[in-house]
């Protein structure tokens, strides 16, 4: 019997290398007047911007252009928005990593809207219903992890002692297109292939194990874990690995589909918190909780629900990750565990202290990660378990 299930509008999908060559063509089918939104420096100095500029022409495209040079705040996005309003933008495009595509979703929802992002964001503003219209939006991400090219949310932050980090959320918001170039990841430095490529795995694990997951999700998240473990360590590696790059932008991109229609974990709801309280790097969060997280969430289980599914989808994916088959199902956990751990240390991922975090932030952490993303892990995690997980990863 496969369980009813439903999906979430995705985007139209534009894969492979050269594919940043189709997107002038793409935006003139919405008109002339064009919003790029890019990083601050890497993407122009690359080889890719002045034939994307002459391909803009030649599609006779008139484009303004505007950067984000850090994680998107809520004032970014509403300054761009005042800023273009009045210029009647037909087609926004972004083109650089998760801040750049989560800032120009936000702007593209609001361009026609005129109302502060604030009034939109997940529990902290008035929560008013979304009703667009949105600027048709054509992401094309620059690096391989938090497959936002894929999803309907803006993730926004305001980072420090009040700070917070939520979603703009509506499916008005998924790009028309997710131009997905492998070439693009050539210019990403080796510490930001191992953060987004654990956040990447990390969402497609989570996914796996969602309590919303089903059978198609499933079927996605799984290859996504092959492409994972074919192409992480080699591109961290050898970052001029093409076949990498390549297995590392289609497993992203997965794990961006995934998890819009599943939800996620116990780690994406300690990355909310961490990340807006601390100046840590989404990435870095993933890599360095998500074996310890793993293990907690099947140690929990195995107390409290020891027939949930869950406890046999964390032994496939120790089975796919680790390339055998178990023997038993706690020889499996032991070796995904294992594998994470490895692959951390591997990837030279920093642990929580490096970031300024210390045991007496615990208690707001926790008090803090009862998000979305915890509502669809596996099991209820206690704050006696959560706050054993920040102190292992400390």
């Amino acid at each position: 019997m496969i369980r009813q299930f439903s999906l979430a509008r995705f985007p139209r999908i534009e894969f492979g290398p050269g594919a940043i060559g189709k997107v002038p063509q793409l935006a003139a089918r919405y008109g002339t007047r064009t919003l790029l939104v890019t990083g601050a420096q890497s993407f122009q100095s690359s080889a890719h911007w002045e034939p994307l500029l002459s391909g803009l022409k030649r599609a006779g495209l008139d484009w303004r252009h505007t950067t984000i040079h850090s994680e998107p705040s809520p004032q970014m996005v509403d300054a761009a928005v005042a800023g273009y309003a009045g210029e009647h933008i037909d087609v926004v495009i972004a083109i650089g990593g998760g801040s750049v595509l989560d800032a120009a979703k936000a702007i593209a929802g609001l361009l026609r809207v005129g109302d502060t992002v604030m009034d939109y964001l997940e529990g902290v503003g008035p929560e008013k219903a979304y009703r667009g219209p949105a600027v048709p939006f054509i992401a094309a991400p620059t690096t391989a992890g938090t497959g936002s090219e894929a999803t309907k949310n803006a993730v926004l932050s305001v980072i420090g002692e009040t700070g917070f980090k939520k979603s703009f959320r509506d499916e008005q918001l998924v790009p028309e297109y997710a131009v997905v170039d492998p070439d693009l990841l050539a210019t990403c430095p080796r510490e930001q292939i191992a953060a987004n490529g654990m956040d990447a795995l990390t969402q497609l694990i989570e996914s796996y194990v969602s309590l919303n997951a089903n059978r198609l999700t499933d079927a996605l998240a799984i290859d996504g874990i092959r492409a994972a473990r074919d192409a992480l360590l080699p591109l961290y590696d050898d970052p001029a690995a093409a076949a990498a790059r390549a297995g590392m932008a289609y497993a992203s991109l997965l794990s961006g589909i995934t998890l819009a229609q599943t939800g996620l974990g116990s780690v994406h709801g300690l990355a909310s918190p961490l990340g807006a309280f601390f100046p840590i790097p989404h990435g870095m969060v993933c890599g360095t909780l998500v074996a310890t997280c793993s293990r907690v969430n099947i140690e929990a289980m195995l107390e409290r629900d020891p027939g949930n599914v869950a406890l046999e989808k964390y032994t496939e994916v120790a089975e796919v990750l680790c390339r055998q088959a178990f023997s038993s199902h706690q020889a499996a956990h032991r070796a995904l565990v294992g594998l994470l751990e490895d692959w951390t240390r591997h990837l030279q991922i920093r642990q929580l202290a490096y970031y300024g975090i210390g045991e007496t932030d615990f208690e707001r952490i926790a008090t803090n990660c009862r998000g979305s993303s915890m509502k669809t892990n596996p099991v209820v995690l206690t704050d006696a378990e959560i706050t054993g997980i920040l102190r292992e990863r400390l």
